[in-house]
C-alpha cells in the first residue's frame, strides 16, 4: 500500500517563516499571504478596508535585484498589467507598465500605482504598493471578487531585462481569500503512488486502490497539499472513497474492469496549476472513525505529449486533518458533461466558439437535500477550453454565478473559496457551460480521458454533505452539430447505494450575460472614476456628461 506517514511538518513551517520575516507577520493592514511559486522564493502579503477603495502589496522576493508583479487575462505576458519596482545603486526605481505583447512592456502614461516603501536585505529585495481595486486607466484592470491571475518576474541585478525562467503565474481570489492558520503540529495522511512507470503513450490513468491507517474516531480534514514530483507530466489527480464491498488493494492502470473502477465518492481534487487548498474553518472532509475499513481509490492522470520512456514518478496527496471535529462535514459534487458508454459526443473542428451544456437539477435528489451551502469550486476543461460559466437557478430563473472564467487557462486549475456562500435549495438548478476553440483542428474532438479529448467539469465543494457525488448530463447525439449541445440525458449518481438515477429531459435555460465592471469613460484617451467630480472643472465636466446623456 506503500508509506502514510503522520508527523510533524517542521520544513512546511520554515517555509512559512521565510515569507512572514520579510513581509512582516504582525502587519494587521495585510492579513492575507500567499505564495507565487512552488519554491517559495516569491511571497505577496495584501489588504484591504473597502473593495470600492485601495488596495496594498507587499511582495517579497528572495532576489537583490529587479523585481516584477501584474494582472494577466491568461496567465501570460501579453495584454497585462505590470509594476517593476527595486532597490539600486542611485536608490529606489517603480513604475507602472502594461504589456502589448511578450516582450519589454510599455510605461503606462497614468501612473495607478503609489510606491510606499522598498527595501532590501542580503537576499531579499520587499516592494510595498498600492492602488485603487477598481482602477479607471485603459491599460489597468480591474480588481473584483472573482479570482485573477497574478503574474511574477524577477531578476539577479537591476538590469531590467529578460528574466528567463525566474517567472510564473498563479490564481488568486484577491476580494474572496480565505486566510490560512499556521498549525504548530500539523498531522497529516498520504496518498501517493510509488515508482510508477509512466507508458511512452500521450495519456495515461494510473489508480491505486489503499486503506489509510486505522484513526481510531472520526478526524476533519482541512488541508489538500500536492505532491509532484514531475510537474511537467502530472495533469490531474483526485482521490475517492470506495463503496464498501471494494475489499482489496491494487494498483495499476484504471478503467480496465478492476473492481475499484467503481470508487466515485469524491474527497479530494487536484488540477495542473493548482496550489495547496483549504476548506473554511467551520468544515471538514471526513476521514476515519466508522470509516476505518474503507478503501480509497487515487486517480493519478499522466500526460505525456512528448511519448517520453524511462520516466517513473511517485507523486499524489497529503491530507493534513485536524484533532478536533469542526461543525460540518464537506462534500464534493462533480457536475458538467461526461462522455460514457457508446454514444459519442464530438465537438466541430474549425469553430471558433462551440459551447456545451450540463446540467444538475436538485428535484432529482429527493430528501437528501435541505439546504447545501457551496463555499468552493474548481473548474476543468483541457486545452480547446477557452470560457467555463457555472450558473445557478431557481423556479427558473438564473440568480447567480457559482463559477465564472472568461479566460480559461489549462495551465492553471486552481480550486478557490467563493469568499461568500452560495446556498443551493431544493429545487434549484446548476448549469455549466463551457466554451471551446478548435480553429486549429482539422478533425473532431471527442469528449474523452486524454488531455486533446475534452471535458467540461466543475466540483463543488460545499457542506453539509449529502449521499451525492456525481450530478452530470450527457448530450442526445442524435441532433445534428448547431453551435451548442442543448439535448441532454440528465444523470444522477449516489455514492452510498453505489445507483444511477436518469432523467432524459435535462432542460438547459438562459444564461444571463457575465456582469463587467466600467467606469464613466468619454472617450478612449478619457480616464474617469470617483475622483475626478473632486474639483469644480470636474463638477461642470460631470453635469454636461449628464446633459449629453
Amino acid at each position: 500500500m506503500g508509506k502514510y506517514i503522520m508527523r510533524s511538518l517542521l520544513p512546511f513551517l520554515y517555509l512559512f517563516s521565510v515569507c512572514t520575516k520579510g513581509a512582516g507577520a504582525s502587519d494587521l493592514t495585510m492579513p492575507f499571504m500567499e505564495y507565487l511559486d512552488q519554491n517559495h522564493m516569491v511571497c505577496l502579503k495584501w489588504g484591504f478596508d473597502d473593495v470600492q477603495g485601495e488596495i496594498t502589496f507587499k511582495l517579497v522576493v528572495n532576489t537583490t535585484g529587479w523585481v516584477g508583479f501584474g494582472f494577466s487575462t491568461n496567465g501570460g505576458m501579453k495584454g497585462s498589467d505590470i509594476v517593476i519596482g527595486g532597490l539600486g545603486p542611485s536608490g529606489h526605481y517603480f513604475k507602472d507598465y502594461y504589456a502589448i505583447r511578450n516582450s519589454m512592456p510599455l510605461v503606462d502614461e497614468q501612473q495607478s500605482y503609489s510606491l510606499l516603501s522598498m527595501t532590501e536585505t542580503e537576499d531579499q529585495t520587499i516592494m510595498t504598493f498600492q492602488r485603487s481595486i477598481k482602477s479607471c486607466d485603459d491599460q489597468d484592470f480591474h480588481i473584483t471578487n472573482q479570482p485573477i491571475k497574478l503574474i511574477y518576474a524577477y531578476g539577479l541585478t537591476d538590469d531590467i531585462a529578460y528574466h528567463q525562467s525566474r517567472r510564473g503565474t498563479k490564481e488568486v481570489n484577491l476580494l474572496n481569500f480565505t486566510p490560512r492558520k499556521i498549525v504548530t503540529n500539523p498531522n497529516y495522511l498520504s496518498a501517493s503512488v510509488q515508482n510508477i512507470s509512466v507508458p511512452s503513450s500521450h495519456t495515461y490513468y494510473h489508480c491505486k486502490v489503499m486503506k489509510f491507517p486505522a484513526l481510531s474516531t472520526k478526524r476533519h480534514v482541512y488541508r489538500i497539499e500536492p505532491v509532484i514530483e514531475n510537474i511537467d507530466i502530472v495533469h490531474h489527480m483526485l482521490l475517492y472513497r470506495c463503496p464498501s464491498y471494494v475489499t482489496e488493494p491494487y494498483d495499476s492502470q484504471c478503467y480496465m474492469g478492476n473492481i475499484g473502477d467503481s470508487c466515485f465518492g469524491i474527497v479530494a481534487v487536484w488540477g495542473v496549476g493548482g496550489g495547496p487548498f483549504e476548506v473554511p474553518e467551520n468544515v471538514g472532509i471526513p476521514f476515519g472513525g466508522d470509516d476505518n475499513d474503507r478503501f480509497y481509490r487515487l486517480e493519478v492522470h499522466y500526460n505525456n505529449p512528448n511519448n517520453e520512456s524511462g520516466r517513473t514518478d511517485s507523486s499524489g496527496l497529503r491530507l493534513y486533518y485536524a484533532d478536533q471535529l469542526r461543525q460540518y462535514d464537506v462534500g464534493i459534487m462533480a457536475t458538467g458533461v461526461l462522455q460514457f458508454g457508446d454514444l459519442d459526443y464530438n465537438i466541430p473542428p474549425k469553430a471558433p466558439q462551440f459551447r456545451t451544456y450540463g446540467v444538475c437539477n436538485t428535484t432529482m435528489f429527493s430528501k437528501v437535500l435541505v439546504n447545501g451551502d457551496l463555499f468552493a469550486v474548481l473548474m476543468h476543461t483541457h486545452l480547446a477550453g477557452r470560457k467555463v460559466r457555472v450558473g445557478h437557478y431557481r423556479n427558473g430563473k438564473q440568480i447567480d454565478f457559482l463559477g465564472l472564467d472568461e479566460n480559461y487557462n489549462f495551465e492553471l486549475q486552481q480550486s478557490y473559496n467563493l469568499g461568500n456562500i452560495k446556498t443551493i435549495k431544493p429545487g434549484d438548478e446548476i448549469a455549466v457551460e463551457c466554451t471551446y476553440s478548435t480553429t486549429s483542428r482539422s478533425k473532431v474532438t471527442k469528449m474523452g480521458l486524454a488531455t486533446t479529448d475534452e471535458m467540461c467539469l466543475a466540483f463543488m465543494l460545499y457542506y453539509p454533505a449529502i449521499d451525492i457525488s456525481t450530478c452530470i448530463s450527457h448530450p442526445d447525439t442524435t441532433h445534428p452539430f448547431i453551435d451548442a449541445i442543448i439535448f441532454l440525458y440528465h444523470i444522477i449518481f449516489s455514492f452510498s447505494q453505489n445507483k444511477y438515477s436518469v432523467n432524459e429531459n435535462g432542460i438547459i435555460r438562459e444564461m444571463m450575460k457575465t456582469p463587467t465592471v466600467t467606469c464613466m469613460n468619454i472617450n478612449a484617451s478619457s480616464r474617469l472614476c470617483t475622483s475626478w467630480i473632486v474639483n469644480p472643472a470636474g463638477i461642470m465636466l460631470f453635469l454636461l456628461w449628464i446633459a449629453i446623456m
